[in-house]
């Protein structure tokens, strides 16, 4: 499948289970679910969840591969951000994507619970 196909189905998997985690910490307003998801969802922190995933050494080889194929996938349109940060949140999406095409929910939980654990 198009990297930037399974990148814009990862971006939905993974807005999805960062709304369900935001469900459990006891907010209140729409406003501060809106604030704090910002702490998951933009580019600039999807990038830092990123090079956490790769500094602790989370990803297996294939993992990053299909990340490195997201990464390096051409088109879409970059929001306030630059094309680096654009090009690793992409890359990210498009790993969720495939592990959600080929059923890897456990997988997918537990690279989310990383990412969730700042």
């Amino acid at each position: 499948m198009n990297p930037l196909s399974l990148a814009y189905l990862g971006d939905a998997v993974y807005e999805l289970y960062i709304r369900q985690f935001l469900t459990t910490q006891n907010i209140y307003k729409v406003k501060d679910y809106q604030k704090r998801s910002l702490e998951f969802v933009s580019a600039k922190s999807q990038r830092h969840h990123l090079e956490r995933l790769l500094e602790a050494n989370f990803l297996t080889e294939e993992e990053i591969a299909i990340y490195k194929q997201g990464r390096n996938a051409h088109g879409g349109k970059r929001k306030n951000t630059d094309i680096i940060t654009y090009k690793m949140a992409t890359g990210l999406e498009c790993l969720i994507g495939e592990l959600y095409l080929a059923k890897n929910y456990d997988r997918i939980k537990e690279i989310m619970e990383f990412i969730v654990r700042v």
